[in-house]
């Protein structure tokens, strides 16, 4: 049991103890609301989370529920964490103080707040910081501890993918999203058949000046310009939708005619319709500083593969039998197609310097020293795989929370839990 909940407990303890020599006005420091294995909850922790939720309900004015129901449930709350805050104990999880940092950032930033704004607002409206950190790690903790356990329990089959891709919802989410800008030569619907060739014309006339780099602004009353966003494919006016699909970025349309004039649309940019990335086929020699080797000598060591490498050696000989990368080295340090991002951010950029063909010079990453050489570079479209990495998002976040809701009433079941209010 934590030391310092077990000197609450003996405090409150002692004050029990010496109740008949107490006077009637004495109040108790605090008592236990229910032990969980080898932990404790506190009233007083049970008391001021219900005076958050209080607080959060009146905010949102919901209506609070019947305080014996509201007080069972916050209760049932604690001991479910309480019991992932021992597993995460065991485990010996800790959230950094540079993670907690950046993670309360990103909060007052999603606020439009800098650090400094959001400590002052904290504390103005009566809160502690301090505590508010103290939630926010403890939250972190909690996710991390589900997340390890949860995740591992999902399977998500390659028919369960297909599935969805070919379902209504699975379309929808994996269609393609434009950018289009708009331009409207609006027609009346009392127009003649001349006013109405002169807008087509018109309309002609500006589709090839865009096509040529032109920049069309509103200082003519009779064209409309307007920035459509981001939509889906299906999202888009019928009109748009069968000539969307055939343009790329920054193609112009030619003039479509609907009743309330012509429409030239330019697509700006695009989202899943081809997706073109780079990849890079490199092999390497990683190379640790141990006890036995330090920092200087493992860095000697990589120059002179490196040399022997360029001297004719065989580089894939050389990985088998010096890299100590063990998912590489049997392969000749063979890494195959790789995308950027896939590789930490020092032997990407240690890579991508480097021409086909080339070894780079040793570089240093946090695993230890590279020696990178790069076999060839490609362009592949990947929109089926994004497409197909999106459907098992979608399958997965879709079963977390059931298999979530099972695991935790497993875990429940399985604690000792004993009610003391």
């Amino acid at each position: 049991m934590n030391n310092m909940r077990l000197l609450q407990v003996l405090t409150s303890a002692l004050l029990i103890a010496l109740a008949p020599l107490a006077q009637a006005e004495t109040q108790w420091l605090d008592s236990v609301a229910a032990i969980v294995d080898d932990d404790i909850i506190l009233t007083s922790e049970l008391d001021e989370r219900i005076k958050s939720i209080k607080s959060n309900i009146a905010r949102s004015g919901s209506q609070s529920p019947p305080e014996e129901q509201l007080r069972k449930e916050v209760l049932d709350l604690l001991v479910l964490e309480n019991i992932q805050l021992q597993m995460a104990n065991r485990y010996g999880l800790r959230i950094e103080d540079e993670e907690l940092n950046a993670a309360v950032a990103r909060i007052a930033a999603s606020n439009n707040l800098t650090l400094e704004q959001f400590q002052q607002t904290v504390t103005e409206r009566g809160g502690s910081y301090l505590a508010i950190r103290e939630q926010i790690s403890r939250e972190m903790i909690l996710q991390r501890v589900q997340m390890g356990n949860v995740n591992q329990r999902i399977q998500v089959t390659e028919q369960e993918i297909q599935n969805y891709l070919q379902s209504s919802e699975g379309k929808e989410v994996t269609s393609p999203e434009f950018h289009f800008s708009h331009i409207l030569i609006p027609v009346s619907s009392d127009a003649t058949d001349a006013e109405r060739k002169q807008a087509e014309n018109k309309a002609n006339s500006l589709s090839a000046k865009l096509r040529k780099g032109s920049n069309i602004d509103n200082a003519n009353d009779d064209i409309s310009i307007s920035d459509l966003g981001w939509r889906k494919g299906t999202a888009l006016p019928a009109l748009f939708q069968g000539v969307a699909a055939k343009m790329t970025d920054g193609d112009v349309s030619d003039p479509l005619q609907s009743a309330s004039g012509f429409h030239i649309i330019k697509l700006l940019e695009s989202r899943g319709v081809k997706q073109m990335v780079k990849q890079t086929r490199a092999s390497h020699i990683l190379l640790k500083p141990s006890a036995i080797r330090d920092e200087a000598q493992t860095l000697a060591l990589a120059k002179e593969l490196r040399q022997r490498a360029l001297n004719g050696e065989d580089f894939g000989d050389l990985a088998k039998e010096f890299s100590e990368d063990i998912g590489s080295a049997q392969e000749g340090g063979d890494l195959g197609w790789t995308s950027p991002g896939q590789l930490v951010a020092e032997f990407q950029q240690a890579m991508d310097e480097t021409a086909p063909g080339e070894i780079h010079p040793p570089a240093k990453s946090q695993y230890g020293w590279h020696v990178i050489k790069v076999i060839d570079r490609r362009s592949k479209d990947v929109t089926d795989d994004m497409r197909k990495q999106i459907a098992r998002n979608a399958l997965h976040e879709r079963k977390y929370a059931d298999e979530l809701d099972i695991w935790l009433r497993k875990i429940r079941s399985e604690a000792f839990v004993d009610i003391k209010i």
